[in-house]
Order: C-alpha cells, then sequence, then structure tokens
C-alpha cells in the first residue's frame, strides 16, 4: 500500500504547527549538512519557527556567514538581476492563488448584502455560518453586559442599604 499524498495546507493548531515545523526543520538541517559535506559547498539556512524564533543553520566546511554575505555584493548585476527574476516566479503562483481567493471573498461579502444573488448552496452555507457565528458572538457580549450591570446594581444597592442603616441608626 502505498503513502497517501498529503494537501499542503496551513495547520490551524499552533501546536501542531510548531511540531511540524520542528520535524521538518531537522530533516531540512540534515539535507542542508551532507549537500555541505558531499559537495562541498557553502550552506546557509535561515528559520523563524511559528513562534518567532529564528534558528541559523551554517555548514561545517564554511567560513561562518560573514564569508557568504560578503560575497553576495560581489555578483554581477545580471545575476542579482537574474535572481531577483527567478524568486518572483516563485512567488507569482502564490501571488496568484492569493489574488483569486481575495476576489471569491469579496464577492462573497457582495452577495451577502444581497441572498438572492446568491446560487451556491457552499456560499450559502458559509454566510449561514458567518451569521450564526455573529449572532453567538452578540448573545456572550449581552450576556457579559447584562453580568456586569447586575453587579454595579448590587454594589450599588449594598452602598444604599449600608447608608439607610447608618441613618436609621443616627436618627434614633
Amino acid at each position: 500500500m502505498g503513502r497517501k499524498k498529503l494537501k499542503i495546507q496551513r495547520l490551524e493548531d499552533l501546536k501542531a504547527r510548531e511540531a511540524k515545523y520542528s520535524k521538518h526543520k531537522t530533516r531540512i538541517q540534515k539535507k542542508a549538512k551532507e549537500l555541505n559535506i558531499l559537495c562541498e559547498v557553502d550552506v546557509v539556512l535561515l528559520f523563524s519557527s511559528p513562534s518567532g524564533r529564528p534558528t541559523l543553520f551554517v555548514g561545517k566546511n564554511s567560513n561562518g556567514l560573514s564569508s557568504i554575505l560578503k560575497r553576495l555584493p560581489n555578483l554581477s548585476f545580471e545575476e542579482r538581476q537574474e535572481r531577483r527574476a527567478y524568486t518572483i516566479e516563485l512567488y507569482e503562483d502564490e501571488l496568484q492563488e492569493l489574488k483569486d481567493k481575495l476576489v471569491e471573498k469579496s464577492k462573497i461579502l457582495r452577495d451577502g448584502r444581497n441572498p438572492n444573488n446568491v446560487e451556491d448552496l457552499n456560499q450559502i452555507k458559509m454566510m449561514e455560518d458567518h451569521l450564526i457565528a455573529s449572532l453567538n458572538g452578540l448573545r456572550s457580549r449581552k450576556n457579559q453586559l447584562a453580568i456586569e450591570q447586575q453587579i454595579r446594581e448590587r454594589e450599588s444597592g449594598v452602598g444604599l442599604s449600608i447608608s439607610m442603616k447608618l441613618f436609621m441608626h443616627f436618627q434614633l
């Protein structure tokens, strides 16, 4: 039985994301170390964990991070342009995907104002879920305000009864 291909998407649970990060970081560092030793290339990896902690990996055969950074400005203008174009190309697909999601979410928001325009059952379900979540938030806030108001009324009532008792005591 073969391995199942998993869809690559963001993990919502922070603990699961940190565990996955730690596991993959270790694998990537191992591969970088192998590449460094086998091919005698300088390797520098910089990670930033989901919690924001940075990790720097520098291969053993290199003269350190500073020697690699000193070489970068020595690249020709054409090489830098080539690398920049390659980087942009890498992120173009991701950018297009984000743009498509933005268009989709904008359409949902537009259609949310007029539910009669909605023809997709999934979109109606999403709108309903959003309304339910909003309503639950409003109910929670209403209950919180009611409790706070009751506490204030009790405190002012207690203060009033104490002042009434003091008034009655001194009147006698």
